[in-house]
């Protein structure tokens, strides 16, 4: 495998990590970028380069399970002390994993009956476009009308029904270039949330979704995984865990503070560039 090759899966896998968890879609940049420049399929073969994605997509995955470990393992219930001590600084309030089940039910189900749809005729410039404008009209939306005070600043503080109601409308990101945490970001900021509290819920729920969708997609291309190619992947693996390690830890500091418009703007600014480019 050639150099020049390798280079492709670091920067794809350096886009997959800087994007997959901030509010700008990582699916709309991926496409955008493997089709416009570097045209990976060209190398590898169409259903390689795929199978590719799902593995930097497990990069990232594996990026916030790091940066939320000691969360993970309380919602798992592998340590009671921290839960305990957690629960004690909450007065008596923590993050369940039934909530958190709860919220990945739409989407959950809306992925499964509609994937071979979604996979056939929503993954084109076309359709990623009107979802980054799209999603960025949500977030200027939330960002103006959701609440200046908001009634809860931490995930530990979440209800059922917000939890639920998250979960509908993480569904929206089932549309390419909406992006995931951009969606449900927006509604936890409209039903009452901090955007840091929003923020690590949506983080919570991407794993186990992302988790099992990627899975299934692996096994169904488990036939790729070929001597040839596996550098291809471990390099954009790798790329796409160390730089959403560090995009995961940046966003999750400055949410509060800068909250979505920014990242509206920023959507916008990537959807007039890529008509002039591409079209």
């Amino acid at each position: 495998m050639d150099i020049i090759t390798l280079i492709k899966a670091l920067i794809l896998g350096m886009v997959e990590g800087l994007t997959e968890f901030a509010p700008v879609s990582s699916t709309g940049h991926m496409i955008v970028v493997d089709d416009m420049w570097l045209q990976s399929g060209d190398t590898l073969g169409k259903y390689v380069a795929n199978t590719f994605k799902i593995v930097i997509q497990l990069g990232s995955i594996l990026a916030v399970v790091v940066v939320f470990k000691d969360r993970f393992i309380d919602l798992l219930g592998l340590n009671r002390l921290s839960k305990k001590k957690r629960t004690t600084e909450q007065g008596g309030q923590h993050l369940r994993l039934t909530q958190v089940i709860v919220g990945l039910i739409p989407a959950g189900v809306l992925g499964l009956l509609f994937e071979d749809y979604i996979d056939e005729y929503l993954f084109s410039i076309e359709t990623v476009l009107i979802g980054l404008v799209v999603g960025a009209i949500l977030m200027i939306f939330a960002d103006i009308y959701g609440g200046k005070k908001p009634k809860v600043d931490t995930v530990d503080k979440i209800t059922y029904k917000q939890a639920l109601s998250i979960g509908f409308i993480q569904c929206l990101s089932l549309w390419p270039g909406f992006s995931r945490s951009g969606s449900t970001i927006s509604g936890g900021v409209l039903l009452g949330l901090s955007h840091r509290a929003a923020a690590d819920f949506t983080f919570i729920m991407a794993v186990p979704i992302m988790a099992g969708a990627s899975g299934i997609s692996l096994l169904k291309n488990w036939e790729y995984f070929t001597l040839e190619a596996m550098p291809f992947f471990i390099v954009g693996f790798i790329s796409a865990f160390v730089f959403a390690l560090i995009s995961i830890r940046f966003f999750l500091k400055l949410i509060n503070k800068i909250k979505l418009i920014p990242f509206a703007v920023y959507r916008i600014v990537l959807v007039i560039i890529i008509c002039i480019v591409y079209f």
